[in-house]
């Protein structure tokens, strides 16, 4: 069989879809990506994955999404693909009117949060329903990430109920093991010091301005408190609004403020956490939740889709409101005076973790449910 998976940029197709990718070679399938040119296709390429790199369009301009989608056309004709494997919304939407101008038998969109949302306004959160709804006829499997994205799949008739599969999301488990003793040789912390630390993209709506407005609080009454925050910006992210609030806090906080960038060794970071941060705006089913449970991290995380079903409220973590920075300041200062609560709920997640998001289990159940529908259909 012969698949291609589609994305908007090679942050992503390194960090949630090479593991699907992985399984799917090793049981002898062919597989090729296609992404827009960025700072992981050379070094995925050297490694050996087949990349074509094809500037995929992230913006609604429609000359860009035509361009892309004649581009995407005319590979998907080149190489006669079994199945096409669609992520992430705008790439998704073009590769799947690729898809079938260029007929493609098998069209699969793994919808790793929809894009539209309850903070959105109305009228935008309504067009975006209805594009998803119009690519119903050019989908043959719809695989949601998280429980409450299939709920609103069906409810708003963005797919045939029979043909929508919540996967979940999971992680590597002997990647991510708090009994490891992890080393780091990028920095030191000092070893009487409490870390907060959070794992995102540096854009706004990753909550970073919130929880750097925390951080300069709480530092204040709570010197031995460090910040640690691991992620970098991406060319196409557009958004450098936080900039401004990084270089406040580092002033302001100095050595309590530790930003490191993009990172390859997260497990090392989270093992140097002591609790775990999310304050998003919007999520699909976010992965740095689940890899900071399976460290036994307790989690401070926003009430937002797959957040919430990822963090039980009281048991592994907090889940605040959006943008409420004094919640996220309590919930922070609660855990700092009571480290037994935070050891309970990390182990509490690690529990939780290990249970529900086991990488293999999901990977499985997806290369099951493809090899089952292509086949019928």
């Amino acid at each position: 069989m012969k698949i291609c998976h589609v994305c908007a940029v090679d942050f992503t197709l390194k960090r949630l879809i090479l593991p699907l990718i992985d399984t799917q070679l090793t049981q002898g399938y062919s597989v090729k990506s296609v992404c827009s040119f960025g700072g992981h296709v050379d070094d995925l390429t050297r490694h050996g994955y087949q990349i074509e790199a094809i500037p995929i369009a992230r913006s609604l301009s429609p000359l860009k999404g035509i361009v892309t989608i004649w581009r995407l056309f005319r590979f998907f004709r080149r190489e006669s693909f079994d199945v096409v494997h669609v992520h992430t919304p705008v790439a998704a939407f073009l590769g799947r009117i690729a898809a079938f101008f260029a007929r493609v038998p098998f069209v699969v969109y793994t919808a790793h949060g929809f894009y539209f949302h309850d903070e959105m306004p109305a009228l935008k959160r309504l067009l975006f329903i209805l594009a998803e709804v119009a690519m119903r006829p050019l989908t043959d499997l719809l695989f949601t990430q998280s429980r409450e994205d299939a709920v609103n799949a069906v409810s708003l008739n963005i797919m045939n109920k029979q043909r929508i599969f919540d996967i979940g999301n999971g992680v590597d488990t002997n990647r991510f093991d708090p009994s490891v003793l992890y080393q780091t040789d990028a920095f030191e912390l000092p070893k009487d010091s409490l870390v907060i630390g959070m794992v995102s993209r540096l854009v706004q709506e990753k909550g970073i301005v919130e929880f750097l407005e925390v951080a300069k609080r709480l530092a204040l009454d709570y010197p031995q408190v460090l910040f640690l925050l691991v992620g970098s910006r991406l060319p196409s992210d557009y958004d450098s609004s936080v900039d401004i609030a990084i270089a406040d806090a580092k002033k302001l906080l100095g050595d309590q403020l530790v930003i490191t960038g993009e990172r390859e060794d997260i497990p090392a970071l989270l093992a140097a956490m002591d609790i775990f941060c999310l304050p998003s705006w919007r999520e699909g089913m976010p992965r740095s939740i689940i890899e900071a449970m399976m460290m036994a991290l307790p989690i401070v995380a926003t009430n937002i889709r797959g957040s919430r079903e990822e963090v039980v409220a009281g048991e592994t973590g907090f889940l605040i409101p959006v943008r409420d920075v004094e919640r996220l300041y309590e919930k922070f200062e609660y855990l700092v005076n009571n480290p037994k609560i935070r050891v309970k709920m990390g182990q509490r997640g690690r529990i939780r973790a290990m249970k529900l998001y086991d990488e293999n289990v999901v990977i499985n159940r997806q290369l099951e449910l493809i090899a089952q529908y292509s086949i019928n259909d």
